[in-house]
């Protein structure tokens, strides 16, 4: 074989080795990507039932249901259009309140209910998750949710 050749071959499999580590990166990149959706997306079936992903929205005024024995808590997330439940057994965030916009990290099991492993609340009384806005701006946010679409 001729020193030409060798080297076209080396840069063959050095190139194939770099495409495969590529490709090894990006599927490792893709099943560990949490996405966002908003009630009505889960509603309207997008949000995906074999993966964990993120939800957001207003908690429903009213709905926040804490079982005294356990840590479990259950409340409605909204986005003015539609409605999830979501079950959380853990130790909820000081500014989670009703009619405050949060995010909830988990899965949707077999009955349609969120069942969330993190819920993370805003920081301060002018903050709003960006995804959240988001979802009420679309959802075209009215009444008492008025107020956050205007700080968009």
């Amino acid at each position: 074989m001729t020193p030409r050749k060798k080297r076209i071959l080396m840069v063959f499999f050095i190139m194939l080795g770099m495409g495969v580590a590529v490709a090894l990166i990006l599927t490792a990149f893709e099943k560990n990507l949490i996405y966002f959706y908003s009630p009505t997306q889960i509603a309207a079936g997008e949000a995906p039932r074999e993966r964990a992903f993120r939800a957001g929205g207003l908690v429903l005024p009213g709905s926040v249901v804490r079982d005294p024995e356990t840590l479990e808590v259950r409340f409605v997330l909204t986005d003015t259009l539609n409605q999830v439940t979501v079950t959380y057994k853990g130790i909820l965030p000081d500014l989670f309140r009703e009619g405050q916009g949060i995010v909830a990290n988990g899965k949707l099991d077999e009955n349609g209910i969120f069942q969330a492993k993190e819920v993370l609340a805003k920081h301060d009384e002018n903050y709003m998750p960006p995804e959240v806005a988001e979802a009420l701006e679309k959802a075209g946010a009215s009444g008492q949710y008025g107020k956050y679409k205007q700080r968009l």
